[in-house]
């Protein structure tokens, strides 16, 4: 397992609030807490943007992946929006989640609560050229559902 460092800035209304953690020792994603200071209903079928208190430097040649927990999923419907969002290592503003609401029921965003999670990841920068055929493979150009369900 490889560790980056990633630098935290707390803001003012993210004061008091844990910074990201990772739940297990294993885990993948760090959970990220909202920072709202008022509660935030998002009623079925609609979407907020959620502020976390937190800005980060990330090094060069990462990214942070925000994505939705399983459990808010699961039980109310509750996703991220853009999922994965990609947070760029230049970025250095608040890290926003926008959470859409699925459910059937409206969703209460309270402080603290844990909205989301973030991956950090190393990526490639892939340079990109103009080519007048492709190789061929067995795939070809199947694509959406050509490969059946079974």
């Amino acid at each position: 397992m490889h560790h980056a460092i990633v630098e935290i800035q707390v803001l003012s209304h993210g004061e008091g609030l844990e910074l990201p953690f990772y739940a297990s020792a294993q885990a993948a994603g760090a959970d990220i807490r909202a920072a709202v200071t008022d509660d935030v209903i998002i009623k079925p079928g609609a979407f907020a943007l959620i502020k976390t208190g937190f800005a980060m430097a990330l090094a060069d040649g990462y990214e942070a992946q925000i994505r939705p927990r399983s459990g808010l999923a699961y039980k109310h419907g509750v996703t991220v929006l853009n999922s994965p969002g990609t947070i760029d290592a230049d970025y250095r503003g608040e890290v926003g989640v926008i959470l859409i609401n699925h459910g059937s029921q409206p969703f209460v965003v309270t402080r603290g609560e844990r909205i989301a999670q973030m991956v950090i990841a190393q990526f490639v920068q892939a340079s990109f050229s103009a080519v007048d055929t492709l190789s061929e493979t067995v795939r070809g150009e199947g694509g959406f559902g050509s490969s059946g369900r079974k």
